[in-house]
């Protein structure tokens, strides 16, 4: 009578085996659902990058303001009989007083 149990529950470990450690095993699922997460978040960062740059490209199309702006920003061209003042970010460094001896 003892034989017919062990085989039965060998079977029944031979068919949860899968289930548990195999291809489609719960941790599989699991490890997935991060990685799948993961990619959702980087597929959202990619496409507001994406929007932001159509969003560039059309302005740039329609008109010369963002031309313009871009041309003062980013290479500090002055229009005609314009004056242009720069004011560093940070102050400059102060002269050290001489060691004294």
């Amino acid at each position: 009578m003892r034989w017919p149990i062990l085989i039965i529950f060998a079977l029944l470990v031979a068919l949860q085996y899968p289930l548990w450690m195999g291809k489609g095993s719960w941790w599989h699922v699991q490890d997935s659902r991060a990685q799948l997460e993961s990619l959702r978040e980087a597929n959202q960062k990619l496409e507001q990058r994406n929007a932001n740059t159509a969003a560039e490209v059309k302005d740039l199309k329609s008109g010369y303001e963002a031309i313009e702006e871009r041309a003062r920003f980013e290479l500090g061209l002055v229009k005609p009989g314009e004056v242009f003042v720069q004011i560093p970010d940070t102050p400059a460094p102060q002269a050290s007083s001489p060691a004294r001896q």
